[in-house]
């Protein structure tokens, strides 16, 4: 191969994972920016010079041009087939591709050097040869596809070089294939090249066409076999019945298991009875298999295994202690659970009226509480087995009951999984975030637990793959929920309710010396001892970085300080082991995310100026602090009438009604110039606008926050306030006073007014809580004036208006 000594200068046509060989004439889409900018470079260039247009095709793989391309000409500018600007080129002989340069146009212009290809002639007699097995494989291919007007154009092809390029035609060739053909450029070491190509391309045609053939011949002689296994079969019926003989025994392997297995009388019939079906059946039939799943999974269930309780009590109640502080009415419920059992059991009363005593128990409270860890802990005081089933997102009911065992790849319920996988009859089952089952078009799941948690009908569940009863009584199911209003009132009414209302400041710092802080420092890497937090560090993390109900963020806090701490430790730049002291955390984690209200300058607090309280909400995630913020406007405007925002539910809308009704008849009798109220519009906000709020709890903050308005009295920064008032200004009763007095102790209130009538639940507060806060039960709405409102003074003698 020799090439020409002068260069040309060609605008570059880039060939995005395509080859075109000499020889080749192909369409390119003009709607592609580089080839347009290339073919009309190169029809500017062609008005200045004779001839067709000239361009330079260029694979470009992964975006790297090839070192070799190919001399094209434009013979044609219309459209394609398609309707698309087109343009036809064809490959005229190989070019060498030199540096770049510059040229009309916004193609890339490059210098390029032609490639002389020198074929000796006569042609020898071993390329002679090459030709004709290249020609002869060529035919052999186009004849296997149907193409046989191209098998004329081949044998026509004399020419070697051209021979070899007309192969870049072929569908089969990959691209670094292609170009590793446009790069050879001896001709004869190019045909050698295209023929060993083809040549391995028929190999693999012919092991698939082996492949295929061997396939079909295996399914005809599955067919055959299959017919032939049917006549068998029914010339073996004749014979017994001629010898009057019995059906031979074809599932002994399962006949054997079921008599062998410790099954319920029941649950023994209908297991023969299936094995008398599957004795029945052909080896070929699908019901076959079905049967033998179905059987596989009955003899897996543990029908007779049960583990023992530890009736210890006392040891019981300190792996209780040991495992969760807090959550005493749970504790309590388990320990009451086992003591009855234990003298059931030494009474002889372990199974009355087929059931026996199983318990269940709706653990509801906010996120982060321990809920799903208490399951565990639960089983381990128990001595039972534990397994824990995920409801959140389950929308279709046979995850619950189990598919029809009609339907291909049928499987038994969630409960039966779960039984199967604990190897008893008698786990601690967790039903986790049983609240956020959803329901669809094909059931709904909450209604199929219905005679699951039900302890008068479980004894007798069925499932619909099993069709035979199963006996939960026995079982202790544990549902966790964090919204109790989601679960359905049904459901509900079949659990018995345990409220999981959160943790105190006193709960979370015992909580996270005795179980966060161990497991983070074995998950950061650190020994026992190498780091340790005070416990006024654990109660500014516990108060101003996180607030919530839980510990979940606690934990994380405590995470990310031991993190830090590590790497500091890693770079040299502190040593173990360390004491984190309250004036540390600022440096290690940041500033505070939750500064209390009553630690901030009298001048920033909200409750700063007239017209704005501070009420207790209950939400998804526990107790909240809720400000109601309330305002007059200008008179001149006449935008009279009450406005509300915040996202609020009806009933909250009607208790603003109800507080401002309250306020206009009983103005005068409150000392409020209650003039204001006809002639100017009323507008009453609840921050934090994008969350929904709901409720009638808000009645009295709503009442507080007009007459602070209207009076120009500020309400005081200390006092936060709950219940629904009526429009005799009677303060009704709410619920949730657990949560909401842990809520307003978080926030550091130090007063909160409540109903009276609500009284009695200050029992389940922890007496820490009520330590610290001056809890007033009032029956009228006045009475929560004269507490919550400061004194007059001189500077609030006039009523803010809107801006």
């Amino acid at each position: 191969m020799a090439s020409t000594s002068t260069p040309l200068t060609l605008p570059v046509l880039p060939l995005d994972d395509e080859v075109v060989l000499p020889g080749m004439v192909v369409p390119l889409d003009l709607n592609d920016a580089d080839v347009r900018a290339a073919v009309e470079a190169a029809q500017a260039a062609a008005r200045s010079e004779p001839g067709k247009p000239k361009v330079l095709l260029v694979p470009r793989i992964d975006g790297t041009y090839a070192g070799t391309g190919v001399l094209g000409t434009v013979e044609q500018v219309g459209r394609l087939a398609d309707g698309d600007p087109g343009a036809l080129i064809r490959g005229r002989g190989r070019v060498r591709i030199g540096a770049g340069t510059t040229g009309p146009g916004a193609a890339l212009w490059v210098e390029a050097v032609r490639v002389d290809e020198v074929v000796p002639e006569p042609l020898p007699g071993h390329v002679g040869e090459l030709v004709k097995e290249y020609k002869a494989l060529a035919t052999a291919w186009l004849r296997k596809r149907g193409a046989w007007q191209v098998v004329d154009r081949v044998q026509a092809i004399d020419d070697v070089s051209a021979l070899a390029d007309n192969s870049g035609y072929s569908p089969f060739l990959t691209t670094e294939q292609k170009v590793e053909l446009l790069e050879t450029g001896d001709p004869v070491a190019r045909l050698k090249l295209a023929t060993q190509q083809l040549r391995d391309h028929l190999a693999e045609q012919d092991v698939a066409e082996t492949i295929a053939k061997d396939v079909q011949e295996g399914v005809d002689k599955q067919q055959r076999e299959f017919l032939l296994r049917r006549q068998l079969e029914a010339v073996r019926k004749e014979l017994r019945e001629l010898n009057g003989e019995s059906e031979g025994e074809e599932s002994d392997d399962y006949r054997a298991r079921v008599e062998a297995a410790d099954l319920p009388e029941k649950v023994r019939e209908a297991a023969l009875k299936e094995v008398d079906k599957l004795e029945r059946s052909s080896d070929q039939s699908p019901e076959g298999s079905w049967i033998r799943t179905w059987l596989d999974t009955v003899l897996e269930l543990p029908w007779n295994e049960r583990t023992e309780d530890a009736y210890d009590i006392q040891g019981a109640k300190a792996v209780l202690d040991a495992e969760h502080a807090g959550l005493e009415d749970v504790k309590e419920r388990i320990t009451e659970y086992l003591a009855v059992r234990k003298r059931r059991t030494a009474r002889g009363l372990g199974v009355v009226g087929g059931r026996r005593g199983g318990a269940v128990l709706a653990l509801v409270g906010p996120p982060g509480v321990g809920k799903t860890s208490l399951g565990e802990s639960v089983a381990h005081a128990m001595g039972r087995k534990f397994v824990r089933v995920a409801l959140g997102g389950v929308r279709d009911e046979a995850e619950i009951r189990g598919h029809r065992r009609t339907y291909v790849g049928a499987l038994p319920g969630r409960i039966v999984r779960a039984i199967k996988e604990a190897g008893s009859m008698n786990p601690v089952v967790l039903l986790d975030e049983i609240d956020k089952v959803g329901s669809d078009f094909r059931g709904d799941p909450a209604a199929a637990l219905l005679e699951v948690l039900d302890p008068a009908q479980n004894h007798t569940f069925r499932d619909h793959y099993l069709e035979v009863e199963l006996d939960l009584s026995d079982v202790v199911f544990l549902a966790t929920a964090n919204v109790l209003e989601a679960i359905p009132e049904a459901l509900l009414d079949r659990m018995e309710l345990v409220r999981l209302d959160g943790y105190t400041e006193d709960e979370k710092i015992v909580i996270a010396r005795d179980h966060l802080l161990p497991r983070q420092l074995e998950r950061a890497g650190i020994e026992e001892g190498g780091v340790v937090i005070d416990e006024s560090a654990l109660r500014k993390l516990a108060g101003e970085y996180t607030r919530e109900a839980g510990v979940r963020n606690l934990e994380r806090s405590v995470a990310r300080l031991l993190r830090k701490v590590a790497a500091q430790h890693e770079l040299g730049e502190r040593e173990l082991p360390f004491v984190v002291g309250e004036e540390d955390l600022r440096g290690l984690i940041g500033r505070p995310h939750h500064v209390p209200e009553s630690a901030q300058d009298p001048a920033e607090r909200r409750t700063a100026v007239p017209g704005v309280a501070t009420g207790l909400a209950v939400t998804g995630a526990g107790g909240d602090v809720l400000f109601v913020e309330a305002s007059l406007a200008d008179p001149e405007t006449g935008a009279a009438g009450l406005t509300l925002t915040g996202q609020l539910g009806d009933v909250m809308k009607e208790s603003a009604q109800i507080a401002l009704s309250f306020l206009r008849s009983h103005g005068a009798e409150l000392e409020l110039p209650v003039a204001d109220l006809k002639d100017r519009g009323v507008h009453i906000h609840f921050p934090a606008g994008a969350v929904p709020k709901d409720g009638p709890s808000a009645g009295v903050t709503m009442t507080t926050a007009l007459a602070s308005l209207l009076s120009g009295r500020l309400v005081r920064t200390d006092v936060a306030m709950t219940g629904e008032v009526s429009l005799t200004g009677r303060v009704l009763p709410i619920g949730g006073v657990k949560q909401k007095l842990l809520a307003a102790h978080r926030a550091g209130v130090t007063t909160v007014v409540i109903p009276k009538r609500n009284e009695a639940d200050l029992d389940d507060v922890p007496a820490e809580v009520l330590d610290k806060l001056d809890v007033h039960a009032v029956t009228d709405v006045r009475q929560v004036l004269e507490l919550a409102l400061a004194p007059a003074t001189s500077a609030a003698s006039e009523v803010p208006v809107a801006a």
